[in-house]
């Protein structure tokens, strides 16, 4: 672990204080997934999901789940230092709009298909040995996993909104949109040696980066890091979803895809789309998203979604050199195409208008956690 003068005082308690008690855990299980003490089985994921004590007397608070996790601020101006930050959005390359040029990738795909395909340059072109992805288990349901194969990336293409709980059976009591993908980065530690690359939300790929500052194991092997536009995840009871069934005029189960641009996207079936401003179904937004200040996923090598960019294509936020090569490689042997346009002048403005709506919307994200965070207990 590189010394970065941190104080290792703080233990699981002051993360149950601090995170656990105000609602303001993001359930991305980092803290349990890789705790030092967890071959002793310190910590757990309760019934709630989320951690809670195992049997307190085999922690070693050695701070480690405190410091990994995206809601502390410890490492916070390590994180910025080491990627450049700056104010609203981190640092960034480049804007551009793109999508897959494989066919069977747009029959799947909820915006441009970009990021399968990226996955599938690297897995083709031997610069990873695969991919920790969330796999769909239906329209509202998402497991995570290790795509090593185009079928694997087949089968976890499209945006996901929800936590891995087969939200298909609605007769659940809970449901939610947000897959941890955290515990199978773990799994990487035994049973992979080669690059990976890893898609996740805003709080996963901040994990994942507090980990690589800390040097904790296996986050050496995660190579590229591609972060999804995120407003929230959606999480709900069943006594929510009749409230939100009947503000939004619509039956849960006839749901055939839902995305997210300038506002709630949600397709029918028959093709039907319906467009619901994010205010409208904040009440089933998970309480930590609320409290969340990152929209686009300051700290990937590529952010990406569907904000800014026209039907069928992918909005992609550059940042980092890794993200830049990866894309550029992708363009170059046509696993990707860039939007045509007439002039230069129509792609400058329509790049300035893209992250126009980025920044609009980071800073909207920002000034509701802020809100937010107000609004708890102290």
């Amino acid at each position: 672990m590189e010394n970065l003068g941190q104080d290792l005082t703080k233990s699981f308690d002051d993360l149950l204080k601090e995170v656990v008690q105000p609602g303001l855990c993001a359930r991305c299980q980092g803290c349990v997934s890789f705790c030092s003490a967890g071959e002793l089985n310190a910590l757990k994921i309760g019934e709630d999901g989320v951690p809670a004590y195992a049997d307190k007397e085999k922690c070693l608070k050695d701070g480690i789940c405190y410091l990994i996790c995206p809601r502390t601020p410890d490492l916070d101006e390590d994180l910025k230092e080491r990627f450049g930050w700056r104010p609203p959005i981190g640092a960034y390359r480049s804007v551009t709009s793109a999508r897959t040029t494989d066919p069977e990738v747009r029959q799947v795909c909820t915006d441009g298909g970009v990021v399968t395909s990226l996955l599938g340059f690297l897995l083709d072109r031997n610069l990873a040995g695969g991919a920790v992805v969330s796999r769909k288990t239906g329209v509202w349901g998402r497991e995570p996993t290790v795509a090593t194969t185009h079928e694997e990336l087949l089968e976890a293409a499209g945006s996901h909104f929800s936590e891995a709980s087969h939200l298909e059976e609605l007769g659940q009591k809970y449901c939610t949109t947000f897959s941890p993908i955290l515990p199978a980065v773990k799994k990487l530690r035994t049973s992979r040696a080669e690059a990976m690359a890893v898609v996740g939300t805003p709080c996963q790929i901040k994990a994942i980066r507090k980990m690589q500052v800390l040097g904790i194991l296996p986050a050496h092997i995660v190579r590229y890091t591609i972060g999804l536009f995120c407003m929230e995840s959606f999480s709900f009871d069943e006594l929510t979803r009749r409230r939100l069934e009947k503000k939004l005029n619509l039956n849960l189960a006839d749901i055939q895809k839902l995305n997210v641009k300038d506002d709630l996207m949600i397709t029918l079936g028959g093709g039907v789309t319906v467009h619901v401003p994010l205010e409208e179904v904040d009440l089933v937004a998970r309480p930590a998203c609320l409290a969340c200040p990152d929209f686009s996923n300051e700290y990937a090598d590529l952010s990406v979604g569907g904000l800014g960019s026209p039907d069928g294509y992918t909005t992609v936020l550059i940042r980092t050199e890794d993200g830049q090569e990866i894309f550029e490689g992708a363009l170059r042997h046509e696993y990707i195409e860039e939007r045509d346009h007439l002039t230069m002048e129509d792609l400058r403005s329509e790049r300035t208008k893209t992250l126009g709506k980025i920044v609009s919307w980071s800073i909207r994200k920002k000034e509701r956690a802020e809100k937010r965070r107000k609004e708890l207990p102290h």
